[in-house]
Order: C-alpha cells, then sequence, then structure tokens
C-alpha cells in the first residue's frame, strides 16, 4: 500500500499592525466568499515561505516579513486529495495597502470580526490563528470539525 497521497497545500496570514489591528481581505470569490486572511496556493518547488509572502503581497500590496506558523486546516476533498492549509502571523511588513482583484483589504480591530461576513468556517480557522494553544483546525470523514 502506497503512503503516498495527493495534496493541495495552501497557506493565509493574519497580520496584525502597531495598533493591535489585524489585516482582512473581503474575498469576491464565488468558492470561498467573505471575510478571511490574504492567503493562496503554494506553487510548485516553492517554498511555503516564500508561497505566502508572495500571496500576501499579490492580495495586498504588502511585504510581510518572518511570517511565523501558527496552525493547520485539513479536510479530504471530493476528489480524494487532502486539502491543507499553513496558519501564519505576523506583525513585519512594509509597503503600500491594495486591494486586489481577490478582494478589498482593510485594517479593522479583532473585536470587530464578528460584524464581518466571514467566509465560511473563517471562525474556527481565526481562533486557532489567534491562540497560544490550539494548533489545529480539521474535519473528519463525517464533517465533524475538530479543534485541537
Amino acid at each position: 500500500m502506497s503512503r503516498a497521497e495527493k495534496a493541495i497545500i495552501t497557506n493565509m496570514c493574519m497580520i496584525e499592525n502597531d495598533k493591535g489591528q489585524i489585516l482582512i481581505q473581503d474575498r469576491v470569490s464565488s468558492n470561498w466568499p467573505g471575510v478571511t486572511f490574504p492567503g493562496g496556493k503554494v506553487e510548485k518547488n516553492e517554498s511555503f515561505v516564500d508561497s505566502v509572502i508572495r500571496e500576501v503581497f499579490e492580495e495586498t500590496g504588502l511585504v510581510i516579513k518572518n511570517p511565523q506558523i501558527c496552525g493547520t486546516k485539513q479536510f479530504q476533498t471530493e476528489d480524494d486529495e487532502r486539502y491543507i492549509v499553513l496558519m501564519y502571523k505576523t506583525n513585519q511588513f512594509s509597503g503600500n495597502l491594495r486591494s486586489s482583484e481577490e478582494g478589498e483589504v482593510l485594517w479593522i480591530d479583532k473585536y470587530q470580526l464578528g460584524t464581518y461576513h466571514l467566509a465560511n468556517d473563517f471562525d474556527e480557522m481565526f481562533r486557532v490563528m489567534d491562540s497560544d494553544t490550539l494548533s489545529e483546525f480539521y474535519y473528519d470523514d463525517s464533517w465533524n470539525v475538530h479543534i485541537i
């Protein structure tokens, strides 16, 4: 039996400014609309860290530094691929904030997050990313949510 499996690897980054605000993106995507953090797919032969730096720049105009992995999300797709989201956070960045075709980006206070229309299951992802004790969010084969 092979130990290999097909996987889709993606990333997401929570960026915090010196006022304690977080950068959100209001995605216009039809497959996962709503407020989330910037991020996207890891390209072939690209390091995980380089991919999150690239994705954040493409979607926000910001160049992040020293992104730290702070959690994971995973589930099996309908095509039996493991879909993995590597969650990062940083408070080090430079550049000029700009929105992209992915959606509008803006700084908000963390407590305001619940007043926005969030992408499906983003509240659980944020809970893991904002925690010092949680590290993983996953769906089992019955689509039950587990956060550990």
